[in-house]
This record gives structure tokens, C-alpha cells and sequence, in this order.
């Protein structure tokens, strides 16, 4: 079955995955660039509200598939696999556009799954990366989450116009320990239903180490129940990352239903071997080059190996 979705023309609404082709026609569309919503008037930051409103009300086109289960043997036993698990990131502030353009380029060399990068390059990503498979990943609402709904989707709006094709939201905390749930899920189900009706798939960011197990279990139905795509572990930019059994605790929690994405301090091809044993479909790092060249020479580290001060800023691996 066939419906017209403005900016995209004639797509496929379907209850599967749309066909390499229909996710080719996506990775290709072109959106007018809407206005740097920062330098916005008032009348051109209710245009974009409206765009987004009304992008959110379109048919659903279902996005590409995330990956709910890996094959522990053949996903951990060569580089290309495990690539190809591996959201290559760089979310530091101080990042420039050198920076964007080599963490594009290494996505390339070693095929990761993605670039996930700061808004503001998304358009740069987005044109580095034209012509491969690599998809561009953003992050929303980001590192607190505390941002008015409207203004994450207005935020995801113009990165989804830009090129991105995941979307990594940081889910209202502060709500979610407030007994809030229905506005937490209202929120990841608005912003789903947007990156779904442009084939881009959404990861809701929980920020595990500032939760009790409860309320983890408490997010992760909630994202279920608004049809995201991932649960993800954490910003990398809070007082913890991933651990073994929070990715667990998630993975039990939402079932084969989700993707769950590990993320904040896996920085060895040792920590990316046990968040997938304990239910990862997807890892972000900052150190996805180490990890291969650990696995490409055999050497696996106990610890981060320095990297050099051209990789990433500062010279050290961050906190991602």
C-alpha cells in the first residue's frame, strides 16, 4: 500500500520494513533546510512547530528494523561485525568541524553502524557520509533532557530535515522520578511517531545511573509502550555509564521487542563483549577505533589504550 508523505512523495506504508530501495529513497531525499531554530523569529520558530506537528500526525512509515538479537559468535569474532554494532561518537563541546569530518571518515574506513554527533553537524555528517550505508545519528533533548516537548521535536524536526536518520532523546528524568508516566511516554511516542513517518528510528536515553532499578524497568516499558525503536543505557555525560547489568535489567525488561544500546564508558573490545552477552544490540563509544585495532591485532586491553591526540580532543578517550 501507497500514501503521499509530504517531502518524501509516493511511499510504501507497510507493517514490515520498507525495501532497500524505499530506505535507499530516504537516505537521498532532500528537505529544505529550515532556519537554525536559535537565529529564529517567533513567526519562523511556529512555522517549524507546525511542521513538526504536523510530521508527526503523517502515515507511519516503518523505519529499518533495529537489530533485537546478535550472534554472539559470529559478532564478536571478526572487526566487521563487530563495526558494525558500534554508534562511532563524538558529543564533546569542543569538537570542531576537523574533528566531525575524521570521526566521518574513520566511520567509513572501519563501517560502523553510524556517526552519532552533536545537531549542529548533522548536515556536515550528513554530506560526509552521502553515498555509504552509514547512517547519522543525533542526539535530542541532550545531555538533560529537561527541554519542553515542543522544542524537542522542533529540534528533532530540523535534524531529521538535515539528514540525520537516528535520533538518540534523553527522556525527562525529572518527570519519569516524578510519577509522571504519561507525560514520558506522550513525549517518546510524539517524537517516535515523527522519526518513523521519515524511515529514521528513535533510542530513548534513560540515564540508568541516576534511577533506582525500578524506575529503570519503569522507562523501559514506557519507551515499549510509545514504539521506540531502542532503550539506550546513557549520555556518557552523567556521574556513570553502561554496566553489565543495567544493559541486563533492560534487556529482560523489554524483551526481543527493542534494541538496547549500551553506552558511557565501553571503551574495549572486553566491556563490548559483556554488554552484548548481557542483551546490547547497539554500543556507543569514542574509542570504536581502538576496539577494532584491539581485535585486528589480537591485543585485547584491560583497560583504555591512549589514543593520540588526533583522534579525539584532549587526547584522551572521553567519558562517551
Amino acid at each position: 500500500m501507497y500514501r503521499r508523505v509530504p517531502g518524501f512523495g509516493r511511499q510504501r506504508v507497510a507493517d514490515r520494513p520498507p525495501s532497500s530501495a524505499v530506505r535507499a529513497e530516504f537516505s537521498t531525499a532532500r528537505v529544505p533546510d529550515l532556519p537554525f531554530i536559535s537565529r529564529s523569529s517567533p513567526h519562523e520558530l511556529s512555522r517549524v512547530m507546525l511542521a513538526a506537528h504536523k510530521v508527526a500526525r503523517a502515515p507511519l512509515i516503518s523505519p529499518p528494523e533495529p537489530s533485537k538479537a546478535v550472534n554472539l559468535e559470529e559478532n564478536l569474532a571478526n572487526a566487521a561485525a563487530v563495526a558494525a554494532l558500534i554508534d562511532h561518537t563524538l558529543l564533546k563541546p569542543e569538537a570542531s568541524r576537523a574533528d566531525i569530518a575524521r570521526v566521518c571518515e574513520e566511520a567509513r574506513r572501519f563501517h560502523f553502524a553510524s556517526v552519532c554527533i552533536n545537531p549542529y553537524w548533522v548536515q556536515l555528517a550528513a554530506e560526509a557520509l552521502h553515498g555509504s550505508p552509514l547512517r547519522v545519528c543525533t542526539v535530542i533533548g541532550f545531555p538533560l533532557g529537561a527541554s519542553q516537548s515542543r522544542i524537542k521535536m522542533a529540534e528533532a524536526e530540523l535534524a531529521l530535515s538535515q539528514g540525520a536518520t537516528e535520533l538518540d532523546m534523553v527522556q525527562n528524568v525529572g518527570a519519569l522520578r516524578s510519577g509522571d508516566k504519561t507525560a514520558v511516554r506522550e513525549e517518546i511516542a510524539e517524537l517516535t511517531a515523527l522519526a518513523h513517518s521519515r524511515g529514521a528510528i528513535l533510542k530513548v536515553i534513560l540515564e540508568t545511573c541516576l534511577l533506582t532499578d525500578k524506575e529503570k524497568v519503569t522507562a523501559c516499558e514506557l519507551a515499549a509502550e510509545a514504539k521506540a525503536d531502542f532503550v539506550k543505557t546513557s549520555t556518557g555525560f552523567a556521574a556513570g555509564g553502561a554496566t553489565v547489568a543495567d544493559v541486563a535489567l533492560m534487556r529482560r525488561t523489554v524483551g526481543d521487542s527493542m534494541g538496547v544500546k549500551a553506552s558511557g564508558g565501553v571503551r574495549t573490545l572486553i566491556a563490548v563483549r559483556e554488554m552484548v552477552h548481557a542483551g546490547a544490540t547497539r554500543i556507543g563509544t569514542s574509542s570504536g577505533a581502538n576496539i577494532i585495532g584491539e581485535l585486528e591485532s589480537g591485543y585485547t586491553a584491560e583497560s583504555p589504550k591512549p589514543l593520540s591526540s588526533g583522534r579525539v580532543p584532549g587526547g584522551e578517550p572521553d567519558t562517551y
